[in-house]
């Protein structure tokens, strides 16, 4: 069975983060292990509390994992700090971990920050350049792009400029775009790929970002290439929004019990 690693917060209200990452792991078969980065109080209406947890902690979780179940790629969530985001890095790069999924978490669908301001950077320099992937959101595209991402073709230059920082490939999500479509850019330095898709009326949107990395993270681990695993990822989360039961009475957490199988083909 592969193994996959998440390295992320938790969320109390199991929508997003670490939960989330695990439930969308066990969707796709995968086994997965964590290092909790941050213990947060949270639930569909926004976040109370967050607690980093201490960098040497952290590494000590992922040196356990790594050092005996081996996993066959792994993704990073929320990191909150700028010590854990150095820590992560010199983990990463100590294991040589590859197949390596970077969602840069900066802000919950609540709005609340979820990592420092003062983090931003260090995670462009340390991580970006070590990441197979990175998924970003609109406004995480524009910090750490520094160029206003508004438009479908802001989202393909947002990608080339992630892919010319050091990632080798960047999939901008336009969940955020104004509009009746939804549209997802994949540029990996040769090739790009496009999805749209009809925009569900649902208030069902908590944890997407997190489920969409995590997906993408398990199909890595089984050995999919990255345009594949991209696909079923972005045609899970879609899946997991239609079907999606009201729980909570703000940013409703997605169906992780959808179907795991199904394609979203994209444009080329």
């Amino acid at each position: 069975m592969p193994v996959a690693l998440t390295i992320a917060g938790s969320d109390s209200g199991g929508g997003a983060g670490i939960q989330a990452d695990l439930k969308t792991f066990h969707a796709f078969g995968v086994f997965g292990t964590s290092a909790v980065t941050a213990v947060t109080a949270q639930n569909t209406l926004g976040v109370t509390a967050v607690h980093p947890i201490p960098p040497d902690l952290v590494r000590a979780q992922i040196d356990a994992v790594v050092e005996d179940l081996e996993p066959a790629a792994v993704k990073t969530g929320m990191l909150a700090t700028a010590a854990l985001v150095v820590t992560v890095a010199r983990a990463l790069a100590d294991h040589r971990l590859e197949r390596y999924v970077l969602d840069p978490v900066m802000v919950a669908s609540s709005g609340d920050r979820l990592l420092e301001r003062e983090a931003q950077g260090a995670l462009a320099e340390r991580l970006l350049p070590r990441a197979t992937l990175v998924t970003p959101n609109l406004h995480e595209a524009s910090i750490l792009t520094g160029h206003e991402v508004v438009t479908t073709a802001d989202l393909s230059a947002a990608a080339r400029a992630l892919v010319r920082m050091g990632a080798r490939a960047a999939l901008v999500k336009g969940g955020h775009l104004a509009g009746e479509e939804v549209v997802d850019v994949l540029w990996d330095g040769r090739e790009e790929r496009v999805w749209r898709r009809r925009r569900l009326p649902s208030r069902s949107t908590h944890g997407t970002g997190c489920t969409l990395s995590a997906a993408i993270t398990a199909h890595l681990a089984r050995g999919l290439p990255l345009g594949e695993a991209c696909s079923r990822a972005v045609a899970f989360v879609a899946r997991a929004i239609a079907s999606a039961r009201d729980l909570g009475r703000g940013h409703r957490p997605i169906n992780h019990f959808a179907a795991a199988e199904g394609g979203a083909q994209p444009e080329r």
